[in-house]
């Protein structure tokens, strides 16, 4: 019955966020009715005390990377930098390499910090343009810039700023660049696979004599020629933001130590800071914010003209994506307490091997919230030492366990309920009957590279 009442809980939540109601709205009812089948006098100071300290205690952590990254995402987008990205890599691949060009479009965008949401919203014109030009089936397009946005550059290549990669750090007092080799070649394998994919699919429709299609809702107007930025010019803030968070990453470390004393002159007590928890954080934040100064400084006259307007979107969309995670993270944190995970948790401890388990695990709950960075969050607050522990006794890197979490978050998030998913095809103007199977194609190949990375480091010792 325990078991049954936890497993309740996870399929009411992925229920209703299928159904689009919001995880806020319903992380909190779902941990607190699995609470009341358990013991009804313990609801209150479940929610007082574990749900709401957890929620608050992730946007405390992480809010401020939501928000810059909003914002730096919004301002590449205002600027017009992240047209003249697009039109540049067009431009040496050609349209015959349509969707080569959208899936690494999409990789620059965000491996640079630009928000996938964002993507989404300035690579689609381009890509309807290009397929349209080329012959290429629309329904192919949301499964090419989930390729380029949602995969190797939101969690496998080191050094990415998306909060998939952030988030392990603050767990295993790891660096946004863990287990670099690893991180690069399940990126190569997930970039090959799903390339070779598209393209077959392709060849199919074109073997069928299917074209682009027509009567296609949300259609973009044809691209109008305006003058753009140079290429190098746009370019610029993203390898900015690269850089500096390495180069942040290892002066945090250096100047502050382990821990740093917080001591002003109006606190009695100095303030115990658990640096090396938070230096990935810090770093991070450090170079969006640069990223965004960046901006300002080379595109000052279209940004100061949409920069309020702009600048409103971006925060509705840190809060809400935030909120929407640290809803999870609560509710993840509330059934972690209950006998029922006792018993998911033993039974997932019968994989013996940790990285194995540390994939299944994450990854499966990814897949239950639809949410990368929800998924990770209930998994590491719940059985971050189990895994710890676990890899230390076999002799297991912290960034293995890093990368492999990062990548497995990844995997199955991206399931039919998933909202990047939903918002993906909806400014397609498509249904998920139409294209889902090519964006569940890029899952598979995404959670299949999870258990690659696995095998070659047992097999080469690689990190």
């Amino acid at each position: 019955m325990d078991f049954l009442i936890a497993l309740g809980a996870l399929c009411f939540l992925m229920l209703v966020a299928y159904r689009g109601f919001s995880v806020i709205l319903f992380a909190p009812v779902a941990a607190m009715g699995a609470v009341l089948l358990t013991d009804p006098a313990a609801v209150p100071a479940a929610f007082s005390g574990v749900f709401m300290e957890r929620m608050v205690g992730f946007v405390k952590d992480y809010f401020p990377v939501f928000l810059l990254g909003a914002v730096f995402g919004k301002m590449i987008e205002i600027s017009g930098f992240s047209k003249s990205i697009v039109s540049a890599v067009i431009g040496m691949l050609g349209e015959r390499q349509a969707m080569l060009s959208i899936v690494l479009v999409g990789a620059i965008l965000t491996y640079g910090g630009v928000s996938l949401f964002v993507v989404v919203f300035a690579v689609y014109p381009f890509a309807a343009e290009m397929f349209r030009q080329s012959h290429i089936p629309k329904r192919l397009i949301p499964g090419t810039i989930a390729l380029g946005a949602f995969s190797f550059t939101m969690d496998s290549l080191p050094g990415t700023p998306q909060i998939q990669n952030i988030i392990p750090t603050t767990y295993f007092k790891t660096t946004a660049f863990a287990a670099p080799a690893l991180g690069v070649i399940g990126a190569v394998f997930i970039l090959i696979a799903g390339v070779t994919y598209l393209e077959w699919q392709r060849r199919r429709a074109m073997a069928a004599g299917e074209g682009y299609g027509e009567g296609h809702a949300n259609e973009p107007p044809p691209m109008e020629h305006e003058k753009l930025a140079p290429a190098w010019v746009a370019i610029l803030p993203l390898v900015l933001v690269f850089v500096l968070n390495k180069l942040f990453t290892a002066m945090i470390k250096d100047g502050y130590g382990a821990s740093y004393d917080l001591k002003l002159p109006a606190m009695a007590t100095p303030l115990h800071v658990a640096v090396d928890k938070l230096a990935a954080v810090w770093a991070v934040e450090g170079a969006l914010l640069a990223g965004v100064i960046a901006v300002l400084v080379l595109a000052w006259r279209p940004v100061s003209k949409r920069f309020a307007e702009g600048g409103k979107a971006a925060v509705a969309g840190a809060l809400l994506a935030s909120i929407n995670t640290a809803s999870e993270y609560g509710f993840g944190a509330v059934i972690a307490t209950l006998p029922g995970f006792i018993v998911i948790r033993d039974a997932l401890g019968v994989i013996p091997n940790p990285l194995v388990r540390e994939a299944v695990t994450v990854t499966s709950l990814a897949g239950i919230t639809g949410s990368a960075s929800g998924g990770m969050s209930i998994a590491l607050a719940a059985m971050s030492k189990d895994f710890i522990e676990a890899a230390n006794a076999h002799g297991v890197p912290m960034d293995v366990l890093h990368r492999v979490a990062a990548m497995a978050s990844g995997g199955m998030d991206t399931l039919p309920h998933n909202g990047a998913v939903i918002t993906l095809l909806m400014v397609c103007g498509l249904t998920h009957k139409q294209s889902y199977k090519d964006i569940f194609a890029v899952t598979v190949i995404k959670t299949t590279a999870v258990f690659v990375v696995i095998a070659t480091y047992y097999l080469t010792g690689w990190v």
